[in-house]
């Protein structure tokens, strides 16, 4: 038994209509209508729920009367407002007819301008674009030939500057050799020497900037990109033959010159003396401003990575630490042998003690140089390097040697030098063995002298230089080298002894 449908409520009065209608237009035109809903709140309304089967005839008839009405209603005001939308649908014909007769003449005016423009505007546009390559073309040849130019001006330079170095004036060195204490030539020469050495780096740096710079002139006076792309002013020099003439003949040979002279001065540094005589103020003076511009060459030589990343991060100036390195091991070296020499045939033990001291004293000497030297600024470095770097000379030697002091080094590395000699001397016996044996005890003060000696700075002059008088340094010698002078002793004592 189905329930009766309830009446309809009242509804609204469509628009345009004169009589109410029961449909709800407002429940169907509304955006969250859902059919399957509907459908099942007519049904719902129509049947009971607890019955079975559900009677869907009345449902769907009430669907069917609705469709119908709808028709109706909408046929009623289709032919009750005929006329005016077909007024309104002329007027707006009408309209658009005379905005279309309207625009057509302005757009056929517009159509015309922009072919004549086009006709006016064309070649000059490429002319213009023909004159803008001629004018970078222009621009690129010129930035080339400055750049020759210069490059061949720094070339005349270096030749100018090299020439005093090699000059009369340079001689033969002007070092101080290490046996007598005396000059070796420089005389008068040797101040145009010193700054001769760091002018050819300066020049040598900018030739080297020149040939490394990184491709950052690629765009036009304009700021338009070049044909060349990220080539760059540096790519376009390797290119012009007198360029590589120069670089070849003049610049590479000059700077292999610069750098071996470098590496000589370092080489021949020496202050002190096995005799005791020393050097001279003016002397000593001469050696020290030459070892500084030697070691400010080598430190400006040194290449640096052309990315500003991690390896411009870790540069150490290789050149200078090599020099002074070779110059470290050839002391040491001549220190080992001669000693070796010595303690087989004791005579001879004084003399060679004494040179040996003297080698130390030159060391010391470096250090003292190399401490009270700054260390220069490199132009190719990131400014970020060089506050890094900032402070002198020495600071880099210390740390790639892993040490604190450099006669402390001389003395360390000697020591484990000798005790595997002195055991061979031992281990062969015979008259070497047993002299040593029995001057056991002189051999061990000896030896622990020439480490006092040998750890003081050269000379009376040098002593001033660390503020000091001598007798107070000499005094203070003792206390400051106490483990070097045990490890040296022992290497040599104890081995001795076994």
């Amino acid at each position: 038994m189905s329930a009766a449908p309830p009446a309809p409520p009242d509804f609204p009065v469509a628009a345009g209509a004169d009589e109410p209608s029961y449909i709800d237009y407002e429940a169907f035109l509304s955006p969250t209508f859902h059919a399957p809903t509907f459908a099942n709140t007519l049904v719902l309304a129509t049947n009971n729920p607890s019955d079975s089967p559900l009677d869907l005839s009345t449902p769907l008839a009430r669907v069917l009367f609705d469709v119908q009405e709808v028709s109706a209603h909408i046929d009623r005001l289709t032919a009750r407002a005929a006329e005016p939308l077909l007024a309104r649908t002329a007027a707006r014909d009408a309209a658009a007819a005379r905005l279309l007769a309207a625009l057509e003449p302005q757009l056929r005016a517009l159509n015309e301008s922009h072919a004549q423009l086009a006709r006016a505007v064309a070649p000059r546009y490429a002319e213009a674009v023909e004159v803008r390559r001629v004018a970078e073309n222009a621009w690129r040849a010129q930035r080339l030939a400055r750049a020759v130019a210069r490059l061949l001006g720094l070339a005349r330079q270096l030749e100018a500057q090299f020439a005093e170095l090699v000059g009369p004036g340079a001689g033969s060195g002007g070092a101080v050799s290490g046996g007598g204490g005396s000059g070796r030539g420089g005389g008068g020469g040797g101040g145009d020497v010193r700054g001769a050495l760091v002018r050819c780096a300066g020049t040598l740096l900018a030739v080297r900037e020149m040939f490394s710079a990184e491709a950052a002139g690629t765009t036009t006076a304009t700021g338009q990109p070049t044909q060349a792309g990220t080539e760059g002013i540096a790519g376009q020099l390797e290119r012009v033959a007198v360029v590589r003439s120069v670089r070849d003949g003049v610049v590479a040979p000059v700077e292999k010159a610069v750098r071996e002279t470098a590496e000589r001065v370092v080489r021949e540094f020496s202050l002190g003396s096995a005799t005791g005589s020393g050097v001279t103020f003016a002397q000593g003076e001469e050696v020290r401003g030459r070892t500084v511009a030697a070691l400010t060459t080598l430190w400006l030589l040194t290449p640096v990575p052309s990315s500003s990343g991690k390896a411009a991060e870790k540069w150490a100036p290789t050149l200078m630490l090599q020099a002074l390195e070779a110059y470290l091991r050839s002391a040491l070296q001549s220190s080992i042998a001669g000693l070796s020499r010595a303690l087989s045939t004791l005579p001879s033990l004084e003399r060679t003690l004494a040179e040996v001291s003297a080698r130390c004293q030159n060391i010391v000497a470096l250090e003292a140089v190399l401490e009270g030297s700054k260390a220069p600024q490199h132009p190719l470095l990131p400014q970020g390097k060089q506050a890094q770097a900032g402070g002198n000379m020495l600071q880099p030697l210390l740390s790639y040697l892993e040490t604190g002091s450099l006669a402390s080094y001389f003395w360390r590395t000697m020591a484990g030098s000798m005790a595997p000699r002195v055991q061979e001397i031992m281990a062969k016996g015979g008259v070497p063995a047993r002299t040593l044996r029995t001057n056991r005890q002189s051999v061990s003060e000896a030896i622990r002298e020439c480490v006092i000696r040998g750890s003081q700075l050269p000379g009376p002059m040098a002593a001033a230089a660390r503020g000091k008088p001598k007798a107070t340094e000499r005094d203070t010698g003792a206390k400051q080298w106490e483990r070097e002078v045990a490890v040296m002793v022992g290497s040599i004592v104890n081995s001795i002894g076994r």
